[in-house]
């Protein structure tokens, strides 16, 4: 079943309902609403999947949250959700699925494109990726020259750097000790310099991750793992030894030098930012093994599962997702601030940003006519406590609105002493601060002289929610990724907007091509370039090359 064609989302009696509830509840301080209701904090939760999500501290009502529910229903929530897992082309400008939750089914998982059961397509390509890593782990796998690989270079960019470096970052003390992946992304040579300073070519195994093996930064960074290989290696054969690739283009992979039985494969329904769980992740497994991926990918299946049947009352990705156009439309947050309070999430804000932002960075909608409302929040971020000396300032006493995702783990991974508990006392509180501040009259009250009293006011009511989990474990990592990943889509769905795709990139890559071409001499300087970039192609070219 295709979903129906839906009108302007601000057109919606539901979405103008909300616009009135915002003018009574946005006016309404967050003191206000915990003294007129004390159990809020018990009842405005939902737990899933090991998660325990707290949103008490939304500025929201039991009126607020309905009307939100209303809202999904009208823009048919959930028939975009079962198309989406019946694998229907949800993407509609590019005519394809968006079945990510393929990947990490399980054998017992029934997915379809076009009819067709893709499951052992998967596992096929799951048990190949398993072999060959364990092959790698165990020192069976050795380079030209008859040396285990001892280190591990993934070359990709975008969703295929992105996930695998948050992955790998966040599951790294699960990871074997001297077999820690690198990542080369940036075509800054820089990158690819200090990534291999200290590798050795004869102990060094690349993985070069292009879906169509042709996207430019990705290859002109393979180009330069080749020829530093070469220059110590000498032999063109050992390429093969020191090279696999995840792709679809078998001919592209060969001609570059890699043995096609090592290239990796996976599908055009599965998007860059959604492949974390394809073979994209054949480095983070390499580093965690075969155990701890399969259950990294037994958390994404549960939060797939669950997203899928529960009630959106207690279904953890739509109501985040909901929260967020609530924030967002109708409170003003322009950004979202994502805080984990946990170090091996330091990827994690700068993964979200190519999820979301991605994702929901669109202006028109799937009929192409203009969106009349805002699309998404800025995503940003950084682990606690290192932003509270940083940029919680701002937050505290600026004047711009945002809203807030906390994330914390009752366990630590390496106790020492009562750190963690210091860690998780300041997140409480944290998120305590922002939602309460502290008024002119306590100020006073605590003998701060008169006037003193503006500056040390912290006027609260900032939104927050708070992701709680057990313990950082490869399962609970999947099923908070899930969370984001799905709460997107019902985003994209109210506003009926296409998540999948991505065409706001296509345009600064062509011009850099045109550039790029000016630069090199091959095209005529300055044809078709505004007067700045002249004015700056003049002055790059004056100072590109140091003198003699």
């Amino acid at each position: 079943m295709t979903a129906k064609a839906l009108p302007a989302v601000e057109t919606a009696a539901e979405w103008q309902a909300l616009a009135g509830l915002a003018g009574r509840v946005g006016a309404r301080h967050l003191r206000e609403l915990f003294a007129e209701d004390p159990g809020r904090g018990r009842q405005f939760v939902a737990e899933a999947c090991g998660l325990y999500f707290d949103f008490s501290k939304q500025r929201i009502d039991r009126e607020t949250l309905d009307q939100l529910f209303q809202l999904a229903n009208a823009r048919g929530l959930q028939a975009r959700i079962d198309a989406l897992f019946a694998g229907e082309p949800v993407n509609r400008s590019e005519r394809r699925p968006a079945l990510h939750m393929a990947l990490r089914a399980g054998i017992g998982g029934d997915f379809r494109v076009a009819g067709r059961a893709v499951g052992s397509d998967v596992q096929a390509v799951l048990a190949r990726m398993q072999a060959f890593a364990e092959r790698v782990r165990s020192g069976d796998w050795r380079g030209h020259s008859g040396r285990a690989i001892r280190n591990v270079v993934n070359i990709g960019i975008g969703g295929s750097d992105l996930g695998p470096v948050m992955a790998f970052e966040a599951l790294r003390h699960y990871s074997r000790p001297g077999l820690a992946p690198r990542f080369v992304s940036n075509v800054d040579g820089s990158d690819f310099v200090e990534a291999t300073r200290d590798l050795d070519p004869a102990e060094t195994l690349f993985i070069v991750c292009s879906k169509t093996f042709t996207t430019e930064e990705t290859l002109r960074n393979a180009a330069a793992a080749r020829a530093w290989c070469l220059a110590r290696l000498s032999d063109p054969a050992a390429i093969a030894r020191h090279f696999v690739a995840v792709s679809t283009n078998a001919d592209a992979v060969a001609e570059f030098g890699i043995d096609p039985a090592n290239m990796f494969e996976f599908w055009d329904w599965v998007g860059g930012r959604y492949s974390m769980t394809s073979a994209i992740g054949l480095s983070t497994l390499i580093a965690i093994g075969s155990e701890h991926f399969l259950a990294l990918l037994a958390g994404f299946a549960d939060m797939d599962q669950h997203f899928r049947s529960a009630g959106f009352a207690a279904n953890l990705p739509v109501l985040h997702g909901l929260l967020a156009l609530w924030n967002s439309n109708f409170l003003g947050a322009e950004s979202c601030v994502v805080l984990p309070y946990e170090h091996y999430l330091h990827r994690f804000p700068a993964y979200l940003q190519q999820l979301t932002m991605e994702s929901l960075g669109k202006r028109v909608r799937q009929d192409g006519s203009p969106l009349g409302v805002h699309s998404g929040p800025l995503y940003w971020g950084e682990p606690g406590t290192n932003g509270q000396h940083s940029f919680y300032q701002l937050l505290h006493q600026g004047t711009r609105a945002f809203s807030c995702d906390f994330i914390g783990f009752a366990q630590t991974l390496n106790p020492l002493a009562d750190q963690h508990d210091l860690l998780i006392a300041n997140l409480l509180a944290q998120s305590r601060a922002l939602a309460f501040g502290k008024s002119a009259d306590q100020v006073r009250a605590d003998g701060v002289p008169t006037a003193l009293v503006p500056h040390r006011t912290f006027p609260g009511n900032h939104q927050s929610s708070t992701l709680l989990a057990e313990r950082l474990t490869p399962h609970s990592l999947g099923a908070l990724v899930a969370l984001y990943e799905h709460s997107v889509l019902v985003q994209a769905a109210v506003l009926d907007i296409n998540p999948f795709d991505q065409w706001g990139v296509e345009l600064g890559k062509r011009l850099a091509r045109e550039l790029a071409e000016q630069i090199a001499g091959s095209a005529a300087a300055g044809a078709g370039q505004d007067s700045s970039t002249n004015a700056l192609l003049e002055r790059y070219r004056a100072w590109r090359r140091p003198p003699a």
